[in-house]
């Protein structure tokens, strides 16, 4: 395998910024997300290559919450829904950009 095709696992800036904002939402007005919504953002923030399944998660997480996007305050920098929070925890639409990508390009991989 040539370097050009290995395909990285680590969260790109953006997906860590937006995890790093809701978890300072979460803290700041005490709603939005799971304990494993609260995790997820820790290790992306912390930018360490993630698991295939992980990323598989990731889609799965980001499908069943599209809903979440038509709630009130979803947004709201100001007074964010706990569906916003919890969304940005995931990495928010770049975290969805991008676990969609990878899953598309790593297919059915076996975590490593």
């Amino acid at each position: 395998m040539e370097p050009h095709d290995l395909i990285s696992l680590v969260p790109p800036q953006p997906v860590a910024d937006n995890a790093a904002k809701g978890l300072a939402f979460r803290a700041k007005f005490k709603r939005g997300g799971t304990e494993i919504g609260y995790g997820r953002a820790q290790e992306l923030v912390a930018r360490r290559a993630l698991q295939p399944s992980v990323i598989k998660r990731m889609v799965s997480y980001f499908a069943r919450h599209e809903v979440d996007k038509r709630a009130k305050n979803f947004g709201n920098e100001e007074n964010p829904s706990a569906g916003y929070i919890a969304w940005l925890l995931w990495g928010g639409d770049e975290g969805r950009a991008w676990a969609l990508d990878l899953k598309t390009r790593i297919g059915n991989a076996p975590d490593i």
